[in-house]
């Protein structure tokens, strides 16, 4: 049975927005260089509140006395000990223990530059990603290795797009993180508990129609990994094996199929809402531009029916399609519908000068020369706002890791955004140090 140690534990803990797993194995020389120097980044540079996990599984040297002194004396550091040996024991545990909204896990030798952390952990707060892994082969990378290492990856990675058409290039980076219901949904179908576990994980996610997102990283090699070259890759083969002849497990519909369903709705009826807005604003356009032909010439008539119609397209889904939430995502919608605007003006002016050309001069047929263009139109500018309104979203997650005001989890438990080295109250001093066994 698991056993539980609390250790300096606060009257209340904060919930991080990030947990950030370090599974070790005896790792006594690197360790507490490593964690220092990844706390003290966290601290300095990121914007989200973030605790570092140190897992321990079944160190046969000092480890565990190291990473339990680290979690007595840095406030955002805990530990947990195994007593069975596995990297991927290691991260699971944490992991399924975890109350962060993203669930992350780095190699304790911190061989990736630590500044493409955000850029793995932003898409999957900003909900456009399920799962985020560094990549040595994407380009813009930058690794240094040796040659031995180097071909053992390329041709490792080279292996699993043969055998199991996988569309991710790197299975091996340790610098992986997911959304919290992701991992809860995706742990209990991963069956490898050592090596393979990544790989593994990351075939599950990809077949369970999962967007895994790919950051290029910066990556130097530790020359004194104590990775047993051989057997890890013989264990590993045996992985692929099993993935490859075996019926691939599909997520739970109390998990992550449940969410996508939910945002499956929710992104049809965005679709219906803007389609409704959008065919009435069209109407009215034509009615208008057919009332002032007769008085303006037919630029003229198409350019105030437009102004006036996509003044009141772009209120009508501000108001009942993207729902900006304040002023500011209010203005950003508007300066997206303004450049609808300049779109449309361009492509309906275009139309009506080539319908003219063709001698298309008749009231109907620049009626039907505009519903062809304003089609185009629509579908532009619904790429547009939906593009605007997810770097709305985008902004407001990153507001929550930088602004002054405390946000509230649904436990009713509120953090500090941003504020690791405030008083001891506000952050994690030391959440848990467990000794767990399986």
């Amino acid at each position: 049975m698991a056993q539980t140690m609390s250790i300096d534990r606060e009257s209340e803990v904060a919930t991080p927005v990030v947990e950030i797993v370090v599974p070790v194995y005896n790792e006594e020389r690197d360790l507490e260089v490593s964690v220092r120097r990844l706390r003290c980044y966290l601290d300095e540079s990121f914007p989200f509140t973030a605790v570092v996990t140190i897992a321990d599984n079944a160190s046969t040297d000092e480890t565990w006395g190291i990473a339990s002194a680290l979690a007595r004396a840095l406030p955002g550091v805990e530990a947990i000990h195994l007593d069975r040996k596995g990297k991927g024991r290691a991260v699971r545990t944490a992991w399924e223990a975890s109350e962060a909204e993203v669930v992350a896990y780095m190699d304790v030798d911190l061989s990736t530059d630590l500044d493409a952390l955000l850029p793995l952990v932003a898409p999957l707060l900003s909900g456009h990603s399920q799962v985020a892994i560094g990549s040595r082969l994407a380009p813009g990378s930058f690794v240094v290795r040796g040659p031995k290492r180097e071909l053992i990856s390329r041709g490792y990675n080279l292996l699993l797009r043969t055998v199991l058409r996988n569309r991710f290039s790197d299975a091996q980076c340790g610098f992986k993180a997911l959304r919290r219901e992701t991992a809860d949904a995706l742990m209990p179908l991963v069956r490898d508990n050592e090596w393979f576990f990544d790989t593994e994980l990351l075939i599950l996610a990809e077949r369970n129609g999962m967007r895994i997102h790919e950051v290029p990283v910066d990556w130097v090699d530790d020359p004194d990994s104590t990775v047993h070259i051989a057997r890890t890759m013989r264990h590993d083969l045996l992985g692929v094996w099993r993935l490859a002849h075996g019926r691939v497990p599909q997520v739970s519909r109390q998990g992550v199929s449940r969410d996508s369903t939910k945002r499956d709705v929710a992104q049809t009826n965005e679709l219906a809402r803007y389609a409704g807005v959008g065919i009435v604003s069209t109407l009215a356009y034509l009615v208008c531009y057919l009332a002032l032909r007769n008085a303006l010439d037919i630029y003229a008539a198409n350019t105030l029916a437009l102004a006036m119609c996509t003044a009141g397209n772009t209120i009508a889904h501000a108001r009942w399609t993207f729902k900006p939430r304040n002023v500011v995502h209010l203005r950003n919608l508007m300066i997206a519908g303004l450049a609808g605007f300049l779109t449309s003006l361009g492509l309906t002016t275009l139309a009506l000068a080539l319908g003219q050309r063709i001698g298309a001069k008749s009231p109907l047929a620049e009626v039907a020369t505009l519903v062809l263009a304003t089609t185009a139109v629509a579908l532009i500018r619904f790429v547009l706002l939906q593009a605007w309104t997810l770097r709305m979203h985008f902004r407001s997650v990153s507001q929550v890791g930088t602004a002054g005001t405390h946000a509230s989890k649904p436990n009713g438990r509120h953090f500090a955004p941003g504020h690791m080295k405030a008083s001891p109250s506000s952050h994690y001093v030391l959440a848990r140090s467990r000794v767990q066994g399986d």
